[in-house]
């Protein structure tokens, strides 16, 4: 789902990339980054 916000997106510097990462993570709930996180090993 990131990855194809951000090549939606299609941003040319690194500067517009770190914004629109950072707007990007709106389109995220709590929830959903837990679920990722824990699937990843991250979380105990």
């Amino acid at each position: 789902k990131l990855k194809h916000l951000m090549r939606k997106a299609g941003e040319r510097t690194i500067d517009a990339t770190w914004n629109r990462l950072g707007t990007s993570l709106d389109h995220f709930s709590p929830q959903e980054c837990a679920n990722y996180f824990r699937n990843a090993g991250y979380a105990s």
